[in-house]
C-alpha cells in the first residue's frame, strides 16, 4: 500500500512565511529556511513553497530563497508562484525543486501543462487549483485567490489530468485557514473523479481533520500550513495518530 504523505506549506510573501483565512489576513509565520529545516527534521514527506504574490506582482519567484531551502531538505520539494514559461520551470528545478506547482499559468494556457510534463516528465508538474463556491458552483480562481475564473473546478480538475499534470493540489478557499476541516465532499468527488493524486489543502485544524481526508475523502496526500507553523500539531504527533488508526503512513 502506497502510504499517506503530510506536506508542509510554506506560503512565502516578501520572503517570510505567512498565514491568513480565506486568503487575507496574512500574519507573519517565520523564516521559510528555519522552517523548512524543522518540517524535515520533523518526518514532513514533502515540502511546499508557494510565493503567493508573484503572480500578481508579476514577478518570478524567489529563486534565491528556494536555492537555500533545497540546501537544507532531504524531501520532494515543490514550487510554485509566478510560473509561467517552460524556462521558468526548468530555472526551478535547477534551482532544487523536485515539482513546480502551476495555477494561473495554466489557466491562462492548458498546453503549457502539456508542454512542461513532456519536457520534465508528469512527476515534476503540480496542477495547483484553488476552488471557491459561487452561486452554488465551484468555482476556480487564480491570482492568489483574487481572480474568478469561468471555470468550473471538477471539469478543470478533469482536464488537467488530461493535459498531463502528475498531480492535483486542490485549496478550498471557503475552509482555507478556518480549522473547521477540509472540504471533505468536494475532495471525495474529484477523487472519484481522476486517477492522478490528489493533495487535500484548505481547512486543517485537528488530528481527526486529517483522518477523515484520508478515510472519507480517499485523497493521497494532506496539506497544511498554520497549525504546523505555530506548534499546534507536530507532524510527528499526527502521524503515530493516522498509524494508530490504520493510515498507513512512513514513519
Amino acid at each position: 500500500m502506497i502510504a499517506k504523505r503530510i506536506i508542509p506549506c510554506l506560503d512565502v510573501k516578501d520572503g517570510k512565511v505567512v498565514k491568513g483565512t480565506n486568503f487575507i489576513n496574512l500574519k507573519d509565520a517565520g523564516d521559510a529556511v528555519q522552517l523548512a529545516f524543522r518540517y524535515y527534521k520533523e518526518l514532513a514527506d514533502e515540502l511546499v513553497f508557494l510565493d503567493i504574490t508573484a503572480t500578481e506582482e508579476k514577478r518570478k519567484t524567489l529563486i534565491q530563497l528556494v536555492e537555500e531551502v533545497a540546501k537544507v531538505i532531504r524531501i520532494p520539494f515543490t514550487v510554485g508562484g509566478g510560473i509561467s514559461t517552460l524556462n521558468d520551470i526548468e530555472t526551478l528545478l535547477k534551482a532544487g525543486a523536485d515539482k513546480v506547482s502551476l495555477n494561473s499559468a495554466i489557466v491562462k494556457n492548458p498546453k503549457l501543462i502539456s508542454e512542461a510534463s513532456k519536457q520534465f516528465g508528469n512527476q515534476a508538474i503540480v496542477a495547483a487549483i484553488d476552488v471557491k463556491k459561487v452561486d452554488n458552483k465551484k468555482k476556480v480562481f487564480i491570482k492568489g485567490g483574487k481572480e474568478e475564473t469561468e471555470l468550473e473546478a471538477l471539469n478543470w480538475c478533469k482536464t488537467v489530468e488530461e493535459l498531463g499534470a502528475g498531480e492535483i493540489l486542490l485549496t478550498s478557499m471557503d475552509h482555507d485557514g478556518t480549522r473547521n476541516g477540509y472540504d471533505l465532499e468536494f475532495l471525495k468527488v474529484v477523487q472519484q473523479n481522476v486517477t492522478i493524486p490528489v493533495i487535500a489543502s484548505g481547512g486543517a485544524g485537528n488530528l481527526n481533520h486529517f483522518l477523515e481526508a484520508f478515510k472519507i475523502a480517499k485523497v493521497d496526500a494532506c496539506l497544511a500550513a498554520g497549525i504546523f507553523h505555530f506548534d499546534e500539531i507536530k507532524i510527528i504527533d499526527l502521524k503515530k495518530y493516522l498509524k494508530q488508526n490504520e493510515i498507513e503512513v512512513r514513519l
